[in-house]
């Protein structure tokens, strides 16, 4: 189910982009993501009321709480570093040279995490990587 799960998410990220690139065409990228970063909150508290995990709050503990507000300012850092580039750049290639985190987040997760090293994680993450970085240059006007 975490495939359904994923699939979703990036079939989201990929309407974000669009929707946020019309968005922030007139104005300041920084307020774009404001309005976002406020909906965001918005819905995800609603669907924890909604759920009934509120509770849940108290049992949260100190450690976790600090890797969650460290993950949700570096969140937010790569949101208006996203955005800026967005306003910069062609949507299909500032998207696209994103997904290189995918790399980073292999090597994070190896390192960190400990989690296993194959073949087929180092090609795949290479070509992702590779992917991702074709994708971005290969309309460059310039």
């Amino acid at each position: 189910m975490w495939i359904v799960f994923s699939l979703l998410a990036a079939l989201c990220a990929a309407a974000v982009v669009t929707l946020s690139k019309i968005g922030i065409k007139n104005i300041e990228s920084s307020v774009g993501f404001a309005i976002q970063s406020v909906l965001i909150v918005l819905v995800a508290w609603s669907v924890v009321i909604f759920r009934g995990h509120l509770g849940e709050l108290e049992r949260i503990d100190r450690r976790s709480w600090m890797f969650l507000v460290a993950a949700g300012v570096i969140t937010c850092m790569s949101s208006l570093f996203s955005f800026q580039a967005l306003k910069m750049g062609e949507a299909s290639r500032t998207s696209s040279f994103d997904k290189v985190s995918l790399v980073f987040s292999v090597i994070l997760a190896v390192v960190f995490l400990k989690e296993k090293v194959n073949w087929q994680l180092i090609v795949g993450a290479t070509l992702m990587g590779a992917g991702a970085i074709f994708i971005a240059y290969s309309s460059d006007p310039k």
